[in-house]
């Protein structure tokens, strides 16, 4: 007796230690299910100024879809009066022509209401769709640097299509379905009630209230199968994506397998999840037609019941089981639209989440437009970092007059580059400060300060259409005659001449049809059709043979005489006539002054001049 009490006792310690080990991962879960109801009412409450935008339409889709619902009740009404009126002995029989027109009537009301409902309301919806994936897209070009050098771009893409699609069915069926069937069910119940025994209304509400509940429980707990399918699809979108704008790389190491095997990877955890998903939604399908086959078994055994004792009419059993019909139909489908709606709300969080990404870099609220004429800039003590714990610049400080070319040099990061990015504000010094004219950037508004500036970057990329388009690009609104005269500027004209399709040849993704050097002097012409009064030059004429670089190194001095010019280099030669030169090394500027100046210290750059005239001499001749 006394083991069997140690071993009850034992087993009860073991429940309470296994109740008290639960407990925080319940509360998590708890914590996690309340957090996506706020999510999910949050994302709902989003899409209402969109729907007040149209009142009308939506005042009067909702007016049509409550003469559609009142319609397709009458529907047994009317059908039980017919049925009655022929239930007569025949003698009395007498065709009720009226009541069959109304039935008919009745019918087509129910339908044609419905579609003009939604007529209506297609513009409400489809402007909403419109707005909302515009307003993303506006947003994400509003997001800083830092964003877009870590975002995965087939993720993004995905997330949005999906959300744009979410936004559609949520806006359609939640108000176009979920209200009118709880607007039906409740016109049957009072029908029912007043007209029927109680235990009518009884049957239905247990039955509904059954249904609801096993679809509510079933749903929240399928939906962590549906956010492993999106994660998992964003993550194979996106590597997809990757590897297919990589696909020169990847044919040059031999990795096609390798692609394909990281691909399939993801899709078979995808897979998974949506092996469960649909056997989880067989599961609960089979449970709701389980309940609503109990019900209307119940219903008709009561109404046979009470025409057999003759307290109704076989119209009335026609009418109950109609009714029964009727529900059943919407009721199931109300399953699947709420399924659909957690599902439409999940791929929907996703792409507002993207709307909730916080702006790293934004104008003040009194920002100024930066007056550029005439442009003097000064880094005034710039201290910089990407990370915290690794500091990019310290210190600088430096000045590029009005109309001079300030040129800087360095070893591969010695934060050349970054300068160009910071003066274009992609981010924000962590102290110091930039000026233009002695107007702070922090302090002038984004567009003005990148409408004065242009850049001729070291890695250029282009956009998959024509050439034409991209050298337009540096001023959408130019003549043919300017963009023209641009490129021959560039010297790129005379090649593209000799193009089949001319300007309108399509460069490919992300300009891969043409050589690095073409792409070069597409980006350099459509910065000198920008024709702005700061222009940066970063590594420009890096992908340019020997000749090519002579003539479009003279071409850039040309156009930027009289600039203010801040020109980043590795080759000394092509910037031997800078009106000054930085020398910078692991973030700091170690030597200034112009050509001669830094031969003569005989330092770091007359080093790496002699070094790189070292490198031609010893050049093969071929």
């Amino acid at each position: 007796m006394s083991i069997r009490v140690n071993n009850i006792n034992w087993f009860l310690y073991q429940l309470s230690f296994l109740n008290l080990s639960l407990l925080p991962a319940t509360k998590l879960l708890r914590c996690q299910e309340t957090q996506a109801i706020r999510h999910n009412w949050k994302t709902i409450a989003s899409l209402l100024p969109y729907l007040w935008e149209f009142k009308g339409r939506v005042i009067l889709a909702l007016s049509l879809l409550i003469l559609a619902k009142l319609a397709n009740v009458s529907v047994p009404l009317i059908l039980k009066e017919i049925v009655d009126a022929l239930d007569q002995p025949h003698a009395m029989l007498v065709l009720p022509v009226f009541l069959v027109i109304s039935y008919g009537v009745l019918r087509l009301c129910s339908t044609l209401f419905g579609e003009l409902r939604d007529a209506v309301f297609a513009k409400v919806t489809q402007r909403a769709i419109r707005r909302i994936a515009n307003k993303v897209f506006t947003h994400l070009h509003t997001l800083s640097l830092r964003f877009h050098l870590e975002r995965q771009t087939g993720g993004v893409s995905r997330d949005i299509e999906r959300g744009s699609r979410g936004i559609s069915f949520v806006m359609n069926f939640m108000l176009f379905n979920i209200v009118p069937t709880i607007l039906e069910i409740g016109l049957v119940m009072a029908i029912l009630i007043n007209k029927y025994d109680i235990w009518f209304s009884i049957i239905i509400f247990l039955t509904l209230l059954a249904y609801i509940t096993l679809t509510l429980v079933v749903t929240e707990w399928r939906m962590i199968f549906r956010r492993t399918m999106n994660n998992m699809d964003s993550k194979a979108n996106t590597q997809a994506v990757d590897s297919l704008i990589n696909y020169e790389t990847v044919k040059y190491f031999g990795n096609e397998s390798w692609e394909a095997r990281r691909y399939d990877e993801h899709l078979q955890s995808w897979e998974k999840a949506a092996i469960r998903n649909q056997i989880s939604l067989a599961s609960l399908n089979a449970g709701q037609s389980l309940i609503i086959a109990i019900g209307v078994t119940l219903l008709m055994l009561l109404a046979a019941q009470e025409v057999i004792e003759g307290s109704m009419t076989l119209g009335d059993l026609v009418l109950v089981n109609a009714f029964m019909l009727q529900l059943y139909m919407p009721l199931h489908f109300l399953g699947f639209v709420y399924r659909e709606i957690k599902h439409s709300l999940a791929d929907m969080e996703r792409m507002f989440t993207l709307l909730g990404e916080n702006k790293e870099i934004q104008d003040r609220t009194n920002a100024k437009t930066l007056n550029a004429q005439h442009a003097a800039i000064r880094f005034d003590h710039v201290n910089f970092s990407y990370e915290s714990n690794r500091q990019i610049l310290f210190d600088v400080n430096f000045d590029i007059p009005c109309g001079q070319n300030i040129a800087v040099v360095g070893e591969s990061g010695s934060g050349k580059s970054t300068l160009a990015r910071l003066l274009f504000r992609f981010y924000d010094v962590q102290s110091g400060s930039i000026k233009i004219n002695n107007q702070d950037i922090r302090e002038v508004s984004q567009q003005s300060l990148r409408a004065c500036m242009g850049i001729v970057p070291q890695d250029t990329v282009l956009f998959n259409d024509s050439i034409y388009y991209n050298i337009a690009y540096g001023h959408p609104d130019s003549s043919p005659e300017k963009i023209i005269a641009a490129a021959k500027s560039a010297h790129i004209h005379d090649f593209i001449e000799s193009l089949p399709e001319k300007y309108e040849t399509v460069v490919g993704e992300r300009g891969l049809k043409l050589s690095g050097g073409e792409k070069q002097r597409v980006a350099i012409a459509r910065t000198i059709l920008k024709n702005p009064e700061i222009l940066i030059f970063d590594e420009a004429t890096s992908a340019l043979d020997s000749k090519s670089e002579k003539l479009i190194q003279t071409e850039l001095s040309r156009i930027a005489a009289n600039r203010t010019t801040l020109t980043i280099a590795h080759r000394l030669s092509t910037i031997a006539d800078a009106d000054q030169i930085l020398v910078m090394d692991q973030g700091r500027i170690i030597e200034r002054g112009n050509h001669q100046q830094l031969l003569a210290a005989n330092n770091i750059y007359a080093r790496m001049w002699k070094l790189q005239q070292q490198e031609k001499t010893d050049m093969p001749i071929l």
